[in-house]
């Protein structure tokens, strides 16, 4: 194979595993944030179309191959060709440091290779174990050399278990931070009707089959008792309108599809349907009152997740606010009554919504941090120039050593 791994080159040689479509864009500004304090770094590993676009070396593209690993069933062929493709390359080539991006099933046992070959591993995003499954700790400290973080606590979390994390910021603050909502696009979804109620089902197709139908029936309900409401729906890429299309043509509603207009159609709505993830930080970022559902698997829950979970809530923006800010149905719910309920109790109430609107502004202003990107890339540069201390500090004592010998 003729790549850039076998180009002479005194820039450092760095990994880099993204496995799923969201970590490959925050792994394609870490490489473009390197690339400007460090032009000679080259970069090889598990990557998707952004990181590639970015002169990064694919030897693997498990965006394209799957979806993410938490798909296991579907995805473990894809995953068990990754790893030996991944393995193989990190055993042949000399890379100075492996950079894993999120998606913990994947990547916790790729660090542990790395590490057996004597790799340094920098884990960017890390696993929410601070959620569930806090035993992984153990495993991160013994794998994992440097930890950049996107939210604020989970840096005392993981140093207080002896593992050396650094709050960076969030990307997505970041992308939302520099980007401008459209006035016209945002007064065009609010003269379609009143009150305006978005829904947001997620980006990934599994999800919107779990979330899109009860979104849909609690819209109903609403309907019913604003008849002039309006539902403009967010549908992030072709896989959704796919699995949204049919179910939207069924349900009647007088509903908008949008694609790429999240920032507009949430500064337009009194109430946000949405999907658990990070879009609720999105949302909360608007400050746009919302309901977070989730209907995975009840018996799921009952059986493994319950002994899990170790968080009292499950939402991201009430974990970050340490009590509930927003309503929240999740893991699952038997019934939409409750969920209409609420959403009905904030579309009937501007007190409510603007208190709940004040507390979402509260709770993600510590994340307004700038700069992740560049604040990861200089972390990584520092574990780099750490290596590359310690290599010339071990051949001057090894010199020292030999020196001595000779004279004795």
């Amino acid at each position: 194979m003729t790549s850039a791994l076998e180009t002479a080159h005194d820039g450092p040689l760095i990994f880099i595993s993204a496995a799923e479509p969201s970590a490959d864009l925050h792994g394609a500004s870490l490489i473009r944030a390197m690339r400007r304090i460090c032009p000679r770094a080259r970069f090889a590993g598990v990557a998707g179309p952004a990181m590639r676009d970015e002169g990064c070396w694919a030897i693997f593209d498990m965006c394209g191959a799957s979806a993410m690993l938490a798909a296991a069933v579907r995805s473990a062929g894809s995953a068990r060709r990754m790893w030996a493709t991944a393995r193989a390359h990190l055993a042949e080539y000399p890379f100075d440091a492996a950079v894993v991006i999120d998606s913990p099933t994947l990547h916790l046992p790729l660090a542990k290779h790395a590490k057996r070959l004597g790799v340094p591993v920098f884990y960017f995003i890390a696993p929410q174990v601070w959620a569930w499954g806090e035993f992984r700790t153990g495993r991160i400290r013994r794998r994992v050399d440097r930890m950049a973080v996107i939210l604020p606590f989970e840096e005392e979390f993981f140093r207080s278990r002896g593992i050396d994390a650094t709050f960076v910021g969030h990307p997505l603050f970041e992308t939302l931070m520099a980007r401008s909502v459209d006035e016209v696009v945002s007064q065009q979804i609010k003269d379609r009707g009143s009150p305006i109620v978005a829904l947001m089902p997620g980006s990934r197709k599994h999800v919107v089959r779990e979330v899109l139908p009860g979104q849909l029936r609690v819209a109903a309900r609403v309907a019913a008792r604003f008849t002039n409401a309006h539902f403009p729906i967010s549908v992030a890429n072709p896989q959704v309108r796919q699995v949204a299309g049919p179910l939207i043509d069924k349900s009647g509603l007088p509903i908008s599809v949008h694609t790429g207009s999240n920032g507009e159609m949430l500064t337009a709505a009194d109430v946000v349907l949405v999907a658990s993830g990070t879009a609720t930080l999105e949302a909360a970022y608007y400050h746009t009152p919302m309901v977070v559902m989730y209907n995975g698997s009840k018996w799921g829950y009952r059986l493994i997740g319950r002994w899990l979970i170790r968080t009292r809530h499950l939402s991201l923006v009430n974990i970050l606010a340490g009590r509930e800010v927003v309503p929240e149905f999740m893991p699952y719910y038997t019934s939409v009554k409750p969920i209409a309920a609420r959403t009905l109790e904030l579309l009937s109430s501007p007190e409510l919504r603007t208190k709940i609107a004040v507390e979402l502004a509260e709770t993600v202003g510590p994340l307004l941090k700038p700069g992740a990107a560049e604040n990861t890339a200089a972390l990584l540069m520092e574990m780099l120039e750490g290596r590359e201390a310690g290599a010339k500090h071990s051949r001057i004592r090894g010199t020292e050593g030999q020196a001595k010998t000779e004279l004795a």
